[in-house]
Parts: structure tokens; sequence; C-alpha cells
């Protein structure tokens, strides 16, 4: 069955409206697909009949879609080189800054694959740069990814998409057919809801933002809006890290683009 265009049109200004996603026409069979599952937990016959609900204003069923249509694909480690240059590039840099924590930003965090893989490249570091500490800041908007990632429990399969063996033996204890971070790991790690498009609210100044494959679905006005909120909490100098499809080019001009070998990072050049 095919999404009747008025209902795609009814999702995606729900979508819009709470999460400022901008999903537009050509992603009806993503939408469709994403929320079949979630029209069979209701007992709907199809995805038409959920979003008959939704306009009968079900609070529980809005929460469900939204959080369908905004979680993305995560893992340990994503892409590697990103996190390559945190540890040969980024860090360094930081500790220059003289502060005695090393913030970082784990921006729309899902279920929290890239905020561990950060604390656990920190783990490392932190033992070689005596006198520092270091907090993983992780948000999403969706509250579910935000206790998934809290609760730091991975399947087997999450596990062996990208977490080297040496960090699973020693970070991870195993429950059942789970791996649960340990404590030591967790405590460099907090997770909350956030909204990207409005202002950051209890945040520390960041270091480092990483913000990868989340402005590919916001349109123009929005992706400015977002980089300007970064902009608030990231210091100047501070690194901002995308994703490799993204850039600030023609969104704000106080990101200076740094080029390495194989990942585009952005400094804070300190405008307002």
């Amino acid at each position: 069955m095919t999404l009747p265009e008025t209902d795609f049109t009814f999702v995606t200004g729900i979508v819009r409206q709470r999460s400022s996603i901008d999903l537009q026409p050509g992603k009806e069979y993503l939408v469709e697909s994403r929320l079949a599952p979630v029209a069979r937990k209701f007992g709907d016959k199809d995805v038409s009949a959920l979003v008959s609900r939704l306009r009968r204003h079900d609070r529980d069923a809005v929460d469900a879609v939204i959080d369908a249509l905004t979680t993305n694909e995560t893992s340990f480690f994503r892409d590697a080189h990103p996190f390559e240059a945190f540890t040969r590039l980024m860090l360094p840099e930081v500790k220059k800054f003289n502060s005695p924590t090393v913030n970082v930003w784990s921006a729309a965090s899902s279920s929290g694959q890239e905020a561990y893989s950060l604390a656990l490249l920190l783990l490392d570091w932190l033992p070689v740069n005596p006198g520092k500490t270091a907090k993983i800041h992780g948000t999403d908007i969706s509250p579910t990814m935000v206790a998934r990632a809290t609760a730091g429990k991975y399947s087997q399969l999450e596990i062996n998409r990208g977490m080297p063996v040496k960090y699973m033996v020693k970070y991870f204890d195993q429950v059942g057919r789970d791996w649960i971070v340990k404590p030591e790991v967790r405590a460099m790690t907090s997770f909350r809801q956030g909204n990207l498009a409005q202002p950051p609210v209890g945040l520390p100044q960041m270091d480092i933002v990483f913000l990868r494959n989340v402005l590919i679905y916001f349109d123009l006005p929005t992706k400015r809006q977002v980089l300007a909120n970064v902009r608030k909490v990231l210091r100047p100098g501070g690194f901002l890290v995308l994703g490799g499809a993204e850039s600030t080019l023609s969104l704000d001009s106080n990101f200076v683009r740094m080029e390495t070998d194989k990942v585009v990072i952005f400094r804070n050049g300190g405008g307002t």
C-alpha cells in the first residue's frame, strides 16, 4: 500500500513541529516502512489507520512516531576516520586550552555508540595526560534513545559492529546475550533529551562537538540555527566534526575548515 499524500503531509508536519527534521516528498517509502511496526504495536491495520490515530491526538502514538522517524543508524567507531582524527589531531590541540576537563558533545547521540566510542578513546588518553578529566555529553531528540544510551546495554550484533576486542574485554561485562558498559565508562558519560534546533540548555563550554550525519535532515534555515546553537557552547578554537557529506560552507562563516587526509573538521573562529 502506498501512503496517501495527505497522510504523508500530516506525518511530516508533526515530525517537523516536534523535531525540526524536514522529510521532503520522496521519503514516502521511508515513512511507511518505519511506521508499519508502530501501526502493528497499536493494533492498527495499516499506516493510514495509525495516521487516523495521530489525527485524534493520541499522545502515545505521536511519541512512538517521532521515535521511529528520528532514530538514525549508528554503530561503534562508525567510519573510523573521525575517531582517528579525534585522538591524533583534536586532543593534542584541546590540551593547549589548559582547562582541567575535556568536554565533548555527542549531538544526536542515538543509542550511545558514538559517545561510548569517544569515552573509550579518552580512557586511553587520560593516563598519559595527568591532571586532566573528561566528560562526554550526549543529547538526542528521542527519549527512548536517551534511555537506551544511559543503560549502556548492547546486543552481540551491536557489539560486533565496530567494537574492537580489546575494548570489549576491558570495558564491557557480558550478561546473558548482552554486553553492558562498565561503571567507569558510564561515569564519564551523561545523556539527556535535546532538540538541536533550540538553544542548548545545561551544557558546559565544549571543546569538541560531534554532529555527524544530522544536518542533512534539516532545511536551510534550520541548519543555520543548529550551527549557531553549536557555537553558543563551543569554545573559540574548538572543533566541530560533521558527516562526510556535510559542510558549514554558506551556512556559517565563523567555522574554519580544516582538511586532513580522510576527514574534514571545522574550528570555531569565535565570531558571533
